[in-house]
């Protein structure tokens, strides 16, 4: 019993042993296709070249490929075949299709859009068994698309803000094309007054403005060609905009145009509109106006000038819009050469203005430095007392530059000395020498007076206003 439990043991693990190894051999001999993964794009009346490899590891005596057509919504129809490279084409697609050995790849010769749909390739090994393989190919045939035309509507054009604009783009050929509007080269998308059909075949512009003014084109496409149309400029009417007036003579700031006097001046209008605007020189005198002179230009005279200051108004009409602007200006009439002296002003290099400014500032900075560094020294003020001024000027010393030698009044009361003595060369005027030496001659006429300084505080709020600011100076001439 237990030896018949073993026999049919060893059977059976006999037999996994054989399944495996017919297994593994299936697995080591199968067969591999390996074509398109993608859809393949044809253009109708080009070959077109599907490409199909295929391999084994086993020993073969008969290779069969076949291949089929399968339209959308239809049976798979027989195409061509072979065994062992010898080919049988269906009779309906003799010179159609062509198979190209070693591998199993087929070409189509002329494609047409009849040609559209999945091939399907079978290839069938027989060896010491049989192993087989089957794929799908999509393939697309397109035609390519034609340059395309763009038609404006309205072709007139159209007033800003008041009317609208369509663009369409056609083309006489092409499949599945796709459309893109572009606007100076550049990409367009939709936008709060750009709004396009379902298939982007329309551009409609609500409602237009300056802005939209620009080169527009159309640019089409599929997945075998790419054509672009010609630019297209919509005609838009605006403005004017942006009003103002220019001279070629004088000096303007503002409004104010400075002129010198037997000067011809052109002036010259100017704004942006389309189409052109028409314009109007008005000149104000006093409480009336007056038209002068029509077009964008108007010549002054100076000289002819009845007045020194006369003010002009530029009124500048766009006859499609019906929209107007104007702008006042003044021409004063100076005498020769206040201009060029303003102008040689304003023309100040700021390298010019830098260098006044810093030179400026090292001197006053130097005579603070100076001021603050003499300022508490009393002596300082007696010593210019005694040699720079004489007796006559000696009361404005006292008012003028004492009160300047301190910041509190208080600080200059107390007793003075001045001293004079005659000059060799001129007896009229004060010597600038410094205080005589040791070395001075004896017997020299010298004067030397002393003051005293005081304070006065009134006691009764009823004295006299000229009393209580006096200052008592006691004199002792020596």
């Amino acid at each position: 019993l237990a030896l018949r439990f073993s026999g049919v043991s060893v059977c059976v693990l006999g037999l996994f042993i054989c399944l495996f190894f017919h297994f593994y051999a299936g697995i080591c001999s199968a067969l591999k296709l390996t074509v398109p993964s993608h859809t393949i794009h044809g253009i109708e009346g080009q070959p077109l070249h599907l490409s199909v490899d295929y391999n084994f590891n086993a020993t073969a005596s008969e290779i069969q490929i076949i291949w089929l057509f399968e339209r959308s919504q239809s049976n798979p129809k027989y195409v061509l075949g072979s065994v062992n490279q010898r080919v049988v084409p269906d009779l309906e697609y003799q010179d159609k299709f062509t198979l190209i050995p070693p591998n199993a790849s087929l070409r189509i010769n002329p494609l047409h859009l009849s040609d559209e749909g999945n091939y399907i390739v079978k290839v069938n090994v027989r060896g010491n068994g049989t192993i087989a393989a089957s794929q799908k190919i999509q393939v697309a045939v397109d035609v390519p698309v034609s340059k395309p035309t763009v038609r404006t509507e309205p072709s007139s054009g159209v007033v800003e803000y008041v009317g609208n604009i369509t663009l369409k783009c056609t083309v006489d050929r092409g499949t599945r094309v796709v459309y893109q509007w572009m606007k100076n080269g550049k990409r367009l998308h939709a936008g709060p007054n750009y709004t396009f059909s379902s298939n982007n075949a329309t551009l409609l512009i609500v409602p237009v403005v300056k802005e939209d003014i620009g080169n527009y084109s159309c640019l089409v496409s599929n997945p075998v060609s790419a054509m672009e149309s010609e630019i297209i400029a919509p005609t838009i009417y605006y403005g004017p905009y942006g009003l103002k007036v220019k001279s070629d003579k004088g000096l303007n700031i503002g409004t104010v145009f400075t002129v010198d006097m037997g000067e011809v001046v052109l002036f010259d209008c100017s704004a942006d509109s389309n189409p052109p605007n028409t314009y109007l020189w008005i000149q104000r005198d006093d409480n009336t106006t007056q038209v002068i002179k029509y077009g964008p230009h108007l010549e002054v005279v100076s000289d002819k000038v009845a007045q020194k200051t006369v003010d002009y108004m530029c009124c500048a009409f766009n006859n499609v819009t019906g929209k107007r602007d104007q702008t006042h200006f003044t021409v004063v009439v100076m005498s020769v050469g206040l201009e060029k002296l303003a102008q040689k002003g304003k023309s100040l290099s700021s390298l010019a203005v830098i260098t006044g400014i810093s030179l400026f500032l090292i001197l006053a900075m130097t005579f603070l430095f100076l001021w603050k560094r003499y300022q508490p020294h009393k002596g300082m003020a007696k010593y210019f007392a005694r040699h720079y001024f004489p007796s006559s000027y000696y009361i404005s010393f006292l008012i003028f530059v004492l009160p300047l030698g301190h910041e509190s009044a208080s600080d200059d009361f107390g007793i003075y000395e001045f001293i004079t003595f005659p000059d060799l060369t001129s007896g009229s005027r004060v010597s600038n020498q410094s205080v005589p030496g040791p070395d001075f001659v004896a017997g020299q006429d010298m004067l030397s007076t002393v003051y005293e300084v005081i304070q006065h505080i009134p006691e009764q709020p009823q004295q006299d206003h000229q009393q209580s600011s006096n200052i008592a100076l006691n004199e002792n001439s020596h």
